[in-house]
């Protein structure tokens, strides 16, 4: 492996959603990654294993913990790593013998990720919940919508990945920094709703200095100014428009073709709606490529709505490799970038149990495997590599 967390070993438990995607991203960059996947089917509906990108770069262990040795070797693992993430409610590891204080009595230098959603204490710490109630309790999921509309879903990309999986990472990398100069770990207690939350800070400060009003669709960056908002083309695409700034906002103006309207002053709130009608009129006289071609590489702040599938296919994400293909999947390339230390996308995602005897061997515990593979406790694949 190469990247600025070459030779950092990871032991994921195998969880859905912000904990794979925060060890994937560890392994982006280089992490040594092994998941510890359980016999059986998975959480989620069956799909194939190697379409799930969440855990390219890693190697898959199968590991009954309900064995009497399968904690003893998810501990012999966390005994060799630098960090540990675990997904589960809380109370689950320690039920499992596999616990933050069992692993940190025996390598006290780990540090022991732990991703939910609502924390490791609190009245809803043991509750179910998905990233949609998480960002609702948090006030991230109230402002996204449309004025005297529902509020709309971000997809799973506020609470999962960005409130939780990209926390967990930042959590346990600052405390791997500073258990290499103590040789003291310690418990990474993320939670989405906290990281949701922190999100949000931008807005807790506008909310404090009354620049933010409640209702929904009527502030600067909700929908509710007509130059931060999205129009429809004459061929049912979309433009999204953001000329915030005056010069910006100029620019925009220009491209409409309405620098000398007679139209309200850019902040005037009471005008918005006349700005509005007037600006969906104009983008709807024209086709998304026609506006895309306009208005590109210019400072008006205009941009095409783009799919997935497109995106992939925009001049300037394929200029910057955006995406790259691996194992025949078109896909986002690691990010960010680093000069020096660039990651890299390893191996395909592996199925579960592909790696149980060579990552096993690999970190130090092959004496031991030909009988936990006897007795149960690990498992491999047909045709392990």
């Amino acid at each position: 492996m190469s990247g600025p967390l070459a030779g950092v070993r990871v032991l994921e438990l195998a969880g859905i959603g912000p904990g794979p995607f925060a060890a994937m991203l560890l392994a982006d960059l280089g992490a040594d990654v092994v998941r510890v996947d359980r016999p059986g089917p998975g959480a989620l509906p069956a799909g194939d294993p190697k379409r799930d990108l969440l855990n390219r770069g890693k190697r898959s262990v199968v590991v009954d913990l309900k064995h009497p040795d399968g904690a003893e070797v998810v501990l012999g693992l966390a005994d060799r790593a630098a960090i540990v993430i675990e997904g589960w409610r809380p109370g689950v590891a320690e039920r499992l013998g596999v616990g933050p204080q069992a692993a940190l009595e025996r390598n006290p230098s780990l540090v022991y990720g732990r991703m939910t959603g609502w924390g490791q204490h609190g009245p809803l710490a043991h509750a179910a919940g998905h990233d949609i109630g998480y960002i609702a309790v948090a006030g991230a999921l109230h402002p996204i919508g449309r004025s005297g509309g529902p509020p709309q879903i971000p997809l799973n990309l506020v609470g999962d990945f960005g409130g939780g999986a990209l926390y967990l990472v930042v959590g346990c990398l600052a405390a791997l920094h500073t258990a290499r100069s103590t040789g003291r770990g310690q418990v990474v207690d993320a939670a989405i709703v906290d990281g949701t939350a922190h999100l949000t800070t931008l807005f807790a400060g506008l909310l404090a200095d009354d620049a933010w009003q409640p209702e929904r669709g009527r502030n600067l960056l909700d929908g509710g100014a007509p130059f931060y908002d999205v129009y429809a083309t004459a061929d049912d695409g979309h433009m999204a428009v953001g000329a915030l700034e005056p010069q910006f906002y100029a620019e925009l103006l220009r491209g409409l073709g309405l620098a000398d309207a007679d139209l309200p002053a850019q902040h005037d709130v009471t005008g918005w709606p006349v700005l509005r009608a007037r600006f969906a009129e104009v983008f709807a006289g024209r086709t998304r490529a026609e506006w895309t071609e306009l208005f590109e590489g210019g400072d008006a702040c205009v941009a095409p709505v783009l799919s997935l599938a497109e995106t992939q296919h925009h001049p300037h994400l394929v200029a910057r490799a955006t995406f790259e293909e691996h194992f025949g999947i078109r896909q986002p390339a690691v990010a960010p970038r680093l000069s020096r230390t660039p990651g890299a996308i390893g191996g395909s995602p592996p199925e579960p149990g592909a790696d149980t005897a060579t990552a096993l061997t690999d970190w130090g515990l092959g004496a031991d495997l030909p009988r936990w593979l006897d007795n149960g406790a690990v498992s491999q694949k047909q045709g392990d590599h």
